[in-house]
């Protein structure tokens, strides 16, 4: 027996970025993920290659909660799994929508998480990816309630909507067992055009999709066709008849729209999910600010499309920064209402909705949040060799305040500050990334304006750093690999695992400054990389910055003529 299981939280609060060969400086697809929950510990998960006898049966656990659902055939053979990348780097993120009622199918034992990490088991391309996945929902059943999933290799992006079609029971008799007729899930998926660029974050944004039209779009019945390079969307039969006997749908298959159905969209699937979805299309595409009101949630008919065209090309340095967003320069920066308090902290602690004399608030829900377990940026590279081609950019905690470090998707081995086992949530660990960053996190939250200028000045220099290295180590690796694939891979891996290492260590280093240069809350003077001393040796007098104006105003509007001088 083997086993697969990955315990977290549901996310329901994840960020997913898909960006095409085209659409990239480099020539690389990327996709991104932030696995945000605050029950989540971010790891660095791994699953070696491995070769099964017949019969073989792989028990399945809920990657939410543990739950044992029940076993499945094993594949004969599976592929080396680091993250959510493979050896063949294929990359699987995802964000959870939920979905209208109740349409889980609680008898299904393929749950969103074993869905990914199996599939990534099996799978040598999207392509496939999607065949595998939607093909072990409809034989298991899927247990969860919507997804979208973000799936790419080096030359191809893909955005997979699923949702499930509920519990229908038949018992029968004679067996004495019981069947879910409604197993399977309603689903499609849509090829990201070469040039254009795509996200998702907690809201459908699948709408109307062309159905069966010669080469470019197939339902499940042609599967065997997803692999005729014409095919740009393939969906689930059924996806409009099963929305009709739901009783979600009476119109036409044309107009049919996935999102509106299953999902529609509401003031906080705007204003919490779509808006981060804008704040990345804006970044990127001047006329994306036109849609600032639908992300406010106060237009909701003005959608958004499904993907753009930048107006130029971006960077990796562009893409990772745009996964530390908090909405600034908009009008829903974080760092510049009154709950920011006076150091522009763009935290808000939950719960992200209140009520006062009878009107409801909420706070923003930004790309960078808190609660991020772990976070990516998966990248696919067509012009190395296959095996060498995925690097997948890892940290673990909130993205704004740590650092991507490079894993080559072929790497044998799991850095130890990222393993499996090395601390937990409840458990602390002096070498374990996700505590390291979450050391220096929870530090800057005190006075995010100072502090964090710190943090990124060194995330700057080691991603900059890192992305430099990788021309040379890349040129070595392909010499080996002519040589010797074996070769190759473990030189890739001494790099992944020794840079993951050193990332750790710099960023010790970092704790360790910012809590000498700002305890207590004053702010030690500096030269050349030195905190000054006097000629006696004694500490120079600290700066003691004056609270902001505008903070000092709330302090007297609120106070009165209590703290008033005589």
């Amino acid at each position: 027996m083997t086993a697969i299981m990955c315990i977290a939280e549901p996310s329901m609060a994840c960020t997913n970025f898909l960006i095409t060969r085209g659409a990239s400086k480099n020539g690389s697809t990327f996709i991104t993920y932030a696995a945000d929950s605050h029950t989540l510990y971010g790891e660095l998960y791994f699953w070696q290659a491995a070769s099964y006898p017949d019969g073989a049966m792989l028990q399945v656990y809920e990657w939410d909660s543990g739950k044992f659902l029940g076993e499945i055939p094993q594949a004969s053979n599976t592929y080396r799994v680091i993250g959510n990348m493979n050896e063949h780097s294929l990359a699987i993120g995802e964000t959870t929508f939920g979905g209208v009622g109740k349409l889980v199918d609680t008898t299904g034992i393929i749950d969103y998480g074993s869905l990914i990490y199996i599939t990534l088991q099996r799978a040598g391309n999207a392509r496939e990816a999607i065949k595998i996945m939607t093909e072990l929902v409809e034989a298991y059943g899927y247990c969860s309630g919507g997804e979208s999933f973000s799936i790419a290799d080096p030359d191809e992006v893909w955005i997979l909507e699923m949702v499930g079609k509920g519990t229908k029971i038949q018992y029968d008799k004679k067996s004495r067992s019981a069947q879910n007729l409604n197993r399977g899930a309603a689903w499609v998926a849509v090829r990201i055009p070469d040039g254009y660029v795509c996200a998702h974050a907690n809201q459908a944004r699948i709408r109307t999709f062309p159905k069966s039209n010669g080469q470019t779009s197939i339902s499940s019945k042609e599967m065997d066709r997803i692999f005729n390079p014409e095919v740009e969307v393939v969906y689930a039969d059924d996806v409009v008849s099963t929305a009709r006997e739901l009783g979600l749908y009476n119109g036409t298959d044309e107009d049919f729209s996935f999102s509106d159905i299953y999902n529609p969209l509401d003031f906080g699937g705007a204003r919490a999910c779509e808006a981060r979805v804008w704040s990345f299309f804006k970044s990127i595409n001047s006329d994306m600010w036109r849609y600032q009101e639908h992300a406010k949630g106060y237009d909701l008919e003005n959608r958004m499309p499904l993907y753009i065209k930048p107006d130029e090309k971006i960077s990796f340095e562009h893409v990772a920064g745009m996964m530390r967003d908090h909405y600034e320069g908009t009008e829903i920066d974080m760092t510049t209402d009154i709950g920011a308090g006076p150091f522009k902290s763009p935290y808000r602690w939950r719960p992200m909705s209140w009520e006062i004399d009878g009107e409801k608030f909420v706070h923003e829900r930004a790309i960078a949040t808190q609660q991020t377990g772990f976070w990516f940026v998966a990248e696919g590279r067509s012009s190395m060799p296959r095996t060498l081609s995925g690097i997948l950019w890892f940290s673990a905690d909130d993205a704004a305040t740590s650092c991507l470090t490079p894993i080559y998707s072929c790497s044998t081995r799991v850095p130890e500050e990222y393993a499996v086992g090395n601390g937990d949530l409840l458990t602390y660990s002096d070498n374990a990334a996700f505590w390291v960053f979450n050391r220096v996190t929870n530090f800057a939250y005190s006075r995010y304006d100072a502090v964090s200028e710190d943090i990124i000045s060194l995330q700057k220099e080691l991603e900059s750093k890192y992305v430099e290295m990788l021309e040379p180590i890349d040129e070595h690796a392909k010499k080996l690999y002519s040589g010797s694939e074996d070769r190759a891979i473990e030189f890739v891996t001494d790099f992944s695992v020794n840079t993951a290492a050193s990332t750790i260590r710099r960023w010790k280093e970092l704790d360790h400054y910012l809590l000498v240069k700002y305890i207590d809350g004053n702010i030690k003077k500096e030269a050349n990389g030195e905190f000054l001393r006097t000629s006696t040796g004694m500490p120079v007098s600290p700066e003691q910055p004056q609270l902001p104006e505008f903070w000092r105003r709330a302090i007297k509007n609120d106070a009165g003529e209590k703290l008033k001088a005589k």
